[in-house]
């Protein structure tokens, strides 16, 4: 559960980067390599996530009613950082918390 909290931060991270960093660089200053570059990264990050969460799953740390919100989580900007929380609880109690 630790590591599938630090790939969803890392995600997140991503995500935040490449809207708010890479799209206005590629858009407002015409340099679409930092699109490429992060968007690379953020795939990738999220290929790993979503591999951790079936693992996390499969491994029945978490239901899958927890994965998926997790899963659904990701696609919002910004929200698996207020999410943290929940999943802190999530690791400490297990399944059943």
């Amino acid at each position: 559960m630790s590591f599938l909290r630090a790939i969803v931060l890392a995600e997140a991270s991503s995500f935040a980067l490449l809207l708010g960093v890479a799209m206005p660089l590629k858009y407002a200053a015409g340099l679409p390599q930092a699109v490429r570059i992060v968007g690379m990264l953020h795939g990738v990050l999220f290929l790993i996530l979503c591999w951790a969460l079936l693992q996390a799953w499969m491994s029945e740390k978490l239901t899958a009613k927890r994965a998926l919100a997790v899963f659904g989580i990701t696609f919002i900007p910004l929200a698996p950082f207020f999410f943290d929380k929940r999943l802190k609880e999530w690791e400490g109690g297990g399944r059943n918390a």
